[in-house]
């Protein structure tokens, strides 16, 4: 770093050259990352593969053959999973604003999930037919305002669970990235109207630091009484492990 030619003078920290810091930081953390390390090793394209696996095994969501939605799906770790586990015979959409390499028995459509342009073509592709589990990694694009993007994700959050009340078959189930903040806990007693158990989930393949984790919600109840359930039912399971950003 240049010194100031005065000696009693020290020139302000440059915002720009913290942010690089980090980036830099978070690069050779990437780089160390064990869970990098495998994906690269059998072939996925990121590290959140292990996240739904863990999920997946955990409380028993995926059969052979089921029906699935994966939302923000790219790169495209989720899909490759989703086609390993569940075989040919599954059928599995999956969706993103950004694009996606094709996998083979993925149908992708590249759309902004926001928008009912987005909705509508998703629509077409499931022909009215009901899904047996939709998956949701959205995220939004980060502006370092921590208040306004704990609120984007809770939006994408509450647009998943609006899709998966739409068009999940009774008893299916739901996984939803969320972040521990402003409205979690509101978000996830909105989806304790809609399931028998919602579990909050800290895959060990999520950072420690960040405040992600998932929200699992089983057996759909199509026809679910909110008054009887929304203000009084204890949230299952536990977020153990998880710290702030």
């Amino acid at each position: 770093m240049l010194q100031d030619t005065m000696a009693d003078k020290k020139k302000p920290l440059s915002p720009t050259g913290k942010k690089n810091r980090h980036v830099k930081a978070w690069m050779q953390q990437h780089v160390n990352d064990h869970w990098v390390h495998e994906a690269q090793r059998l072939g996925y394209r990121s590290r959140a593969a292990f996240k739904l696996a863990e999920l997946a095994e955990k409380d028993k969501l995926f059969r052979p053959g089921i029906s699935v939605v994966d939302l923000g799906s790219a790169p495209g770790s989720w899909s490759q999973l989703l086609h390993e586990r569940l075989g040919r015979a599954a059928r599995i959409v999956a969706l993103d604003l950004a694009p996606m390499d094709p996998i083979p028995g993925v149908r992708f459509l590249q759309a902004d999930f926001r928008e009912p342009e987005g909705l509508e073509a998703l629509a077409d592709v499931l022909e009215g037919r009901k899904v047996d589990l939709v998956v949701s990694d959205l995220a939004p694009n980060l502006s370092g305002v921590e208040s306004a993007d704990q609120a984007r994700s809770v939006h994408l959050g509450e647009l998943a669970l609006e899709f998966a009340v739409q068009w999940l078959q009774p008893g299916g189930n739901l996984v939803v990235k969320a972040f521990q903040g402003e409205g979690f806990d509101e978000f996830q007693r909105t989806m304790q109207i809609h399931f028998g158990k919602v579990y909050v989930r800290k895959p060990k393949a999520s950072r420690d630091r960040s405040r992600e984790v998932y929200l699992v919600g089983k057996g759909f109840t199509a026809l679910s009484p909110p008054d009887d359930r929304k203000s009084d039912k204890t949230p299952s399971g536990s977020a153990s492990g998880a710290r702030g950003r």
